[in-house]
């Protein structure tokens, strides 16, 4: 099935979900005691975990199963069970849902693979499916998937063997995966981290819900509080980020791990912008925008949602971390750095509380390091650790404690406790060991857990999860009130329209372009040049001529007429050798400017996820460097300038060895416009701005070329 081509079922409604994610009835169609037959496990999984709904046994081959009468196809089955689930083989499938539909059944889950990753036969099944569950308002999980796990309710309605363990009041983590090895593997983790687990689903090729579904459902269960998400591919994108924007809203942090950073672009691109705002990166800059926090890899992503859960609040501001080492304290600085984690200043002149808490020998610093003072001395964890969490500076408090074995964790593990129970923790509080593979005894690292407190085995997983939820707190969400810009005259273009025209089309709307005139003969170009004044740059004007200067489509500094005509015969003849086929519009002769620093500026309109707009370092180097944001098509101008200050290379914005610092307020308000532009026209397919020089402060931007790219 093509990326948006799934049907939504008209009845696609909370009512619809909950009868599949909370069925009082299952029907198990190919249901079997053979073992090892994936309706046997199902069948033994419900009995197990004492499901005491109606279950209806399929088989024609029996007449019971498990003392319970077998029914012999689905026809018997009375109208309106709440949940089907298919362990059949694919040949079978489709008749069976269709048999489903017509006695009402609520939700189906299809097990069988062989769809639409099976070639064109299994797509157009697969695509039935579809068409069958949105005409009776039935929603079917799958096919090829693992099935879904109400752990609230304790409902396996899979062929994993599972024991559901309930929540049972506990904060607690839903887990959405189109792949349904991934989600069986990160409930594993999570569970046996003592973790909390309310539902898992595993989507599959989605022929009639998706991800989307799935997560707007857990937004408004009590139940939920975290979701911890792995997708391959968003098929319904605008739906995802309506949702996600409506979990951040809800105070329901929802967790991605997006296999594909890899991945080319998904065409070949005419623009620089097209190149560098690939499909990875453009779909992380939307979901990061709706409120999705990035996880890198599976383990990251089990250790963001631990916190998440677990800790009275998501780390915010500033971290502290508390230390034994010297050394240690060398390496969490380097670590921080590379991270991008601000650590709170914290000093003997400043932080009162935290030097009465240590020796006199102990200077106050973060990272701080009490040395082995705590063997000795085990209260300073109590006295230092409660000052750190009473200081108003501090955001998140991270422990980093040397285990070694029982002995020593029965000296250190009390005292740490003890800060977090003189009063409710208001902030994180994370203990990570730095000797992982420690005797550390079971019970120890479960009472921290009871306490509110995750335990890590190494202070590299806790401070890369803690960045990552400290830059989500930190994220500037807010909408920019510019109004979407239609361009004029826009309608009558197609394909790629040069820089000549682009110029033409933007500039009135706000586009900062030189002086220039567009020629159709050598005599129009000294004209235009003397008009001008020179000295002029002389560029040649051709749809198909995306790329100029390696044409040799670019000759600046023309001081004189004379140097105007002999660039117009050494330019047609550069170009015509390049590409015989490529015919010249024109030239464009502009006034030569001042020097400045090159950025690019552009944009598209993805037909998945809408506008993007990309900004940073360019010129003819800017696909080299990749020194890029992607920007959503909305933002503040005061976002778009926090966002360039994040560039490698931001020094140079604000003056770099004596330069002066440049304008990047007008930068921003240039990436503004353009981002109006693009949510006004969804035509603009692409948009590059190359380079836009950048002048000092109060000087102002030019953009120096300018190509656009329309749909059809």
């Amino acid at each position: 099935m093509s990326d948006h081509s799934r049907p939504t079922p008209a009845a696609m409604s909370r009512d619809a979900l909950e009868r599949l994610l909370r069925p009082r009835s299952v029907a198990v169609v190919g249901a079997s005691d053979k073992p090892g037959a994936l309706g046997t496990t199902l069948l033994s999984n419900l009995d197990a975990n004492g499901f005491a709904g109606a279950v209806y046994p399929i088989n024609p081959k029996r007449e019971t199963l498990g003392g319970r009468v077998c029914l012999p196809g689905v026809e018997a089955l009375p109208e309106g069970v709440d949940a089907a689930v298919l362990a059949i083989p694919r040949a079978g499938v489709l008749d069976a849902v269709r048999a489903l539909a017509a006695r009402k059944v609520g939700g189906v889950v299809i097990f069988a693979a062989g769809f639409a990753e099976g070639g064109a036969e299994g797509l157009a099944a697969q695509e039935e499916i579809g068409r069958i569950a949105h005409e009776a308002g039935m929603v079917v999980e799958g096919p090829n998937c693992l099935g879904l796990v109400n752990y609230v309710d304790r409902i396996p309605l899979t062929f994993v063997e599972t024991t559901a363990v309930p929540p049972a009041g506990r904060r607690a983590i839903g887990i959405v995966s189109q792949s349904g090895a991934m989600a069986a593997v990160l409930g594993t983790m999570l569970l046996a981290r003592d973790c909390g687990v309310s539902y898992s689903v595993s989507t599959g090729n989605e022929a009639a819900s998706g991800v989307e579904d799935y997560v707007d459902w857990l937004i408004d269960q009590d139940d939920t509080h975290v979701i911890a998400m792995i997708v391959e591919q968003f098929r319904k994108p605008a739906r995802f980020l309506a949702a996600a924007a409506r979990a951040r809203a809800a105070g329901k942090p929802v967790v991605l791990l997006h296999p594909g950073t890899s991945s080319a672009a998904r065409e070949s691109a005419a623009t620089h912008t097209g190149a560098l705002a690939g499909d990875f990166a453009l779909m992380r800059a939307k979901v990061e925008r709706a409120g999705v926090i990035m996880a890198e890899t599976l383990q990251e992503l089990g250790d963001i949602a631990e916190i998440a859960v677990r800790c009275p609040a998501l780390p915010a501001g500033a971290t502290a971390v508390l230390g034994e080492s010297g050394a240690f304290k060398a390496l969490t600085l380097d670590l921080a750095e590379r991270l991008e984690l601000p650590l709170a200043p914290l000093g003997d002149a400043d932080s009162p509380a935290l030097r009465a808490a240590l020796p006199p020998f102990v200077p106050v610093s973060n990272p701080l390091d009490i040395t082995a003072q705590g063997l000795s001395e085990p209260a300073i964890y109590t006295r230092c650790l409660e000052a750190l969490l009473g200081d108003p500076r501090v955001g998140t408090v991270l422990a980093g404690i040397i285990q070694a074995e029982a002995i020593t964790c029965a000296i250190k593990f009390p005292p740490i406790l003890a800060a977090a129970s003189a009063q409710p923790l208001s902030k994180p509080l994370i203990f990570a060991g730095l000797d992982e593979g420690a005797a550390v005894p079971a019970e120890r690292i479960a009472s921290l857990r009871a306490a509110g407190i995750p335990w890590f085995p190494t202070t590299e997983r806790a401070l890369t999860a803690i960045t990552r939820l400290t830059h989500f707190s930190a994220r500037d969400t807010a909408f920019g009130t510019a109004a979407p810009l239609a361009v004029p005259g826009l309608a009558s273009e197609a394909g790629v329209i040069p820089e000549y025209k682009a110029k033409a089309l933007l500039g009135p709307l706000g586009i900062p372009f030189p002086k220039g005139a567009f020629a159709t003969s050598a005599d129009a170009a000294v004209a235009a040049a003397d008009a001008l004044g020179y000295s002029v740059a002389m560029k040649a004007q051709a749809a198909a001529l995306s790329h100029k200067s390696d044409a040799g489509g670019v000759i600046l500094n023309l001081t004189d007429g004379a140097a105007v005509r002999a660039a117009w015969d050494r330019m047609h003849a550069s170009v015509t050798a390049y590409s015989a086929a490529i015919m010249l519009d024109g030239v464009l002769i502009e006034g030569m400017g001042a020097r400045g620093v090159e950025m690019i500026v552009g944009g598209r309109n993805d037909p998945a996820w809408g506008p993007i707009v990309l900004a940073g370092f360019g010129g003819v180097t800017a696909e080299i460097l990749g020194d890029v944001r992607l920007l959503a098509a909305d933002m503040t101008a005061d976002a778009v300038i926090a966002e360039l200050m994040r560039l490698k290379s931001a020094a140079l914005l604000s003056g770099y060895r004596g330069a002066p610092a440049l304008d990047v307020p007008a930068l921003a308000q240039l990436i503004v416009t353009l981002g109006q532009i693009l949510r006004g026209e969804p035509s603009i397919r692409e948009v590059d701005l190359n380079p836009v020089i950048l002048h000092p402060l109060g000087q102002g931007v030019v953009a120096l070329d300018a190509l656009m790219l329309m749909e059809g």
